[in-house]
């Protein structure tokens, strides 16, 4: 089978399409052959070294994936041979095949087609557990999404205002802010060119935001505390910016807010019964036409390095995919 392999540590243009042996299925777990791979910002760090995750040389990148079941190994009845299924798994998914534990598996919907299964639960996940478990988000709070224009911001957005929010979303294009707009934000800031204090401000009569969904971190994430509500809370998501900022703890004294942390694959291994309910009612929502993810572009394996480019150099709006 062919894959996308990372043979030494570096930028995308290190990595190489090579042929290797297909896996076998181990007791519990399956071999997919993958149809569709999404693209997500921890797979730019992973191929560098810098994610917390740390696979010995050489390995395929690719968390998430969406496939047909190829074999499964002992003590495997959940799922059977030709099933339709999206899978997560750390590493590994660039590739025509995939082995994966049977119980990282969830049923595709017949409605739901390859490309867009696979940009489906890692953003969906995350953002649904942040919003819903972590954020406790309500109806008629305010909700400010940084990055907005990301993957898991656009996911952030539509489950925001399927939960009833008011969303204002900040990116750094007026291009981004328009993809934005056109997945539902109520509100947009280009945080480029304008002042983003001043336009939250603003926007919420100097009342100040709910909740923040961070998921870039640098020098908007304090910015942003700055102009909570009382008892707002704070969703640290992720760092795509590089920087993992330092606030001021007397900040969350002044507001009386929280900082949450917001950690989706620790929570599908801790709380695997609530996870299998998030992505039973995320599968649900999709279904009825409530969200949808946004596929900025699609590759094949081939072209995996441009792809991770796009994501690592922020040309993305949405998700793109890679196909076998």
């Amino acid at each position: 089978m062919r894959a996308v392999l990372c043979k030494e540590l570096g930028l995308p243009e290190k990595l190489v399409v090579d042929e290797v042996p297909s896996p076998s299925a181990g007791k519990g777990q399956v071999v997919l052959s993958v149809k569709a791979c999404g693209v997500n910002f921890p797979d730019t760090l992973i191929i560098q070294g810098k994610y917390q995750f740390k696979p010995e040389l050489p390995f395929s990148p690719g968390g998430e994936v969406a496939g047909v079941v190829k074999e499964v190994g002992a003590g495997v009845a959940a799922v059977k041979p030709g099933d339709r299924v999206i899978a997560s798994s750390t590493w590994g998914g660039f590739a025509e095949e995939l082995v994966v534990e049977a119980d990282r598996t969830i049923p595709m919907p017949e409605a739901m087609d390859f490309v867009p299964a696979s940009a489906f639960v890692l953003t969906y996940g995350t953002s649904y557990h942040a919003l819903k478990d972590r954020g406790q988000l309500q109806a008629g709070e305010t909700l400010l999404v940084l990055g907005a224009s990301g993957g898991v911001g656009i996911s952030a957005i539509q489950i925001g205002k399927m939960m009833g929010a008011r969303v204002i979303a900040a990116a750094s294009t007026d291009q981004k802010l328009q993809v934005c707009k056109d997945n539902g934000a109520d509100e947009v800031i280009n945080y480029a060119e304008e002042d983003l204090r001043a336009r939250v401000k603003e926007l919420t009569s100097k009342q100040g935001v709910d909740v923040i969904y961070d998921p870039v971190g640098g020098p908007f994430s304090e910015l942003a505390l700055r102009d909570m509500a009382w008892n707002g809370r704070f969703l640290v998501v992720g760092f795509a910016a590089g920087e993992i900022p330092k606030v001021p703890l007397n900040l969350t004294l002044l507001k009386g807010c929280s900082i949450v942390g917001v950690f989706w694959g620790a929570f599908t291994r801790k709380e695997p019964e609530n996870n299998r309910r998030n992505n039973e009612e995320l599968l649900r929502f999709f279904v009825e036409g409530k969200v949808k993810p946004h596929i900025y572009a699609t590759y094949p394996l081939e072209q995996a390095a441009q792809a991770l480019n796009d994501v690592m150099y922020k040309r993305v709006s949405g998700k793109v995919v890679l196909t076998t």
